[in-house]
């Protein structure tokens, strides 16, 4: 039996020909639609009843979007990579949908990212490196890390790989979690457990490395940024949602926050207007953290593995649990 795959994830489009291989000896029959970053949920709707199982990325799979591919072929979703806040998970519950993701995949990448950007923060090096192509010798007077107090908001895989890079930095680090910290990784790495009031205050540098749920949507406010130091600085390694960027400005513009590292926006990809690229302290990723080669073909794999599994399920008349 063939089965139509819609597949949206950019990392696993430009790695396509790696994929084509198992695509065939699992007779799927993959259809990649024209778009940047993401689909919309319009767009979704025009094509999904097609398809039998969707490989996605970041795209809105909201409840109409899987009723309407419910009402056809649609009863696998996986995702490719670790976030599922763009899914309505409820919904797919509800028509019995199948859904994966690939947890626990990216710790490394995302934290060699995060670890950059700190630097980068630290000892301004980009601004170094367009001043020399300039023909300018700048010399910038960074800041030392070693005995400064990083807080690192979610210690799942990711934050935890954040924890050890930064402790090597000489860092002390402070980390917050929904979730139990476990006690194993507190006492190995030296992290102390905090709670969030006290990482806001006492953090010279807030890493994000959470999941986006409707609970912390905007997690960092007006509020939150006024219980934090003056000057702090700011890496978003997660999910744009996590900040509220109409907050976030004024907070740049008066000194509150000293500087950002932002990988992540609420509005991808991020318009060549919008006021966080006219600050020069504030260093603009593109939603790219987890994108290495090794990690993407490994990545290509159990999202495969994730959506054959499931397809048979599917067709054994199994239901999701």
């Amino acid at each position: 039996m063939t089965w139509n795959i819609l597949l949206t994830c950019p990392p696993m489009i430009m790695t396509l020909n790696h994929c084509q291989e198992r695509f065939a000896a699992e007779d799927l029959n993959v259809f990649v639609p024209d778009f940047q970053q993401q689909m919309s949920e319009a767009a979704l709707c025009e094509i999904i009843a097609d398809f039998d199982g969707v490989i996605a990325g970041d795209d809105p799979f909201t409840a109409k979007v899987l009723k309407t591919g419910r009402a056809g072929r649609l009863r696998v979703l996986a995702k490719w990579g670790i976030g599922v806040d763009a899914i309505d998970l409820e919904a797919a519950r509800d028509l019995g949908i199948f859904t994966s993701n690939t947890p626990n995949v990216f710790g490394d990448e995302v934290a060699d990212v995060a670890l950059g950007y700190t630097l980068m923060l630290a000892r301004q090096l980009h601004k170094m490196d367009a001043a020399v192509r300039q023909g300018e010798w700048l010399k910038i007077q960074g800041t030392s890390l070693r005995g400064k107090v990083a807080g690192v908001i979610g210690v799942g895989s990711i934050g935890q790989a954040i924890v050890r890079r930064l402790r090597a930095l000489g860092m002390e680090v402070l980390g917050y979690d929904v979730h139990p910290i476990n006690p194993d990784f507190c006492q190995e790495s030296q992290l102390q457990s905090v709670s969030l009031d006290r990482l806001f205050q006492d953090s010279d540098c807030i890493l994000l490395a959470c999941n986006l749920t409707p609970q912390n949507h905007h997690l960092l406010n007006a509020a939150a940024f006024a219980q934090m130091k003056d000057g702090v600085w700011i890496v978003n390694v997660a999910r744009g949602g996590l900040v509220d960027e109409s907050a976030l400005i004024p907070a740049i513009e008066r000194g509150k926050v000293g500087a950002a590292a932002l990988d992540v926006f609420e509005t991808e990809p991020l318009p060549a207007d919008h006021p966080l690229t006219q600050f020069d302290q504030v260093i603009c990723g593109s939603h790219n953290s987890s994108n290495t080669r090794e990690a993407v073909l490994r990545v290509n794999q159990l999202a495969i593995d994730h959506v054959v599994r499931d397809l048979k399920r599917s067709a054994a008349g199994e239901v999701p649990g």
